[in-house]
């Protein structure tokens, strides 16, 4: 189905060049001489590019077959990430290039977002924040406390986090996956 420029908002999902996009930033400019437009920034779906585009104002554009599907992460083969449909009860193999950097705060059971587009998943998407056991840190120095000091952390799912000084192996944190940076200390 064909959109207008006067029909786009943040989160359109639209192609181009046969590339599925969703718009980041929109503006319609109305100059003093000749035709108004509208400004945009879009998001390649599959890449993560973003590119700053300019539509007359009235142009149409397609806008991409798109699918949100609630999934859980089940387990991995070998190379293979296995998700599960959690209306459907279908298993769908993942490569590890599909999953890209979503991979390492994957833990079972995780509930994510997969993006399917003219049937094949393009992206995963996380949740804001997860909850992982750390697994593997240093012990922090008597005495060195000084404000902000971190430490490297290895938590259950493989990453590796900056955590402050006076988290230990064993204990539970949150991380905020879209920085990959630790938020707290979870009871």
């Amino acid at each position: 189905m064909a959109v207008d420029t006067s029909q786009f908002r943040n989160g359109l999902k639209i192609e181009i060049d046969g590339e599925p996009f969703t718009m980041t930033y929109f503006q319609h400019v109305k100059p003093g001489k000749g035709g108004a437009f509208v400004r945009t920034k879009i998001k390649n779906l599959r890449t993560g590019r973003v590119l700053d585009k300019t539509f007359r104002s009235g142009e149409k554009v397609d806008e991409a077959e798109v699918e949100d599907k609630r999934m859980q992460f089940l387990y991995m083969d070998g190379e293979q990430l296995v998700f599960m449909d959690t209306s459907t009860y279908d298993q769908i193999p993942f490569s590890a290039e599909q999953v890209g950097d979503a991979r390492k705060y994957l833990k079972e059971n995780l509930d994510v977002d997969v993006l399917f587009w003219r049937g094949k998943p393009i992206n995963i998407e996380l949740p804001s924040f997860v909850e992982a056991v750390v697994s593997q840190t240093d012990p922090g120095m008597k005495g060195d406390t000084a404000s902000g000091a971190t430490k490297p952390a290895t938590i259950e799912t493989g990453a590796i986090v900056q955590v402050p000084l006076f988290i230990k192996e064993g204990e539970k944190i949150r991380v905020d996956t879209r920085s990959g940076e630790y938020v707290e200390r979870v009871g």
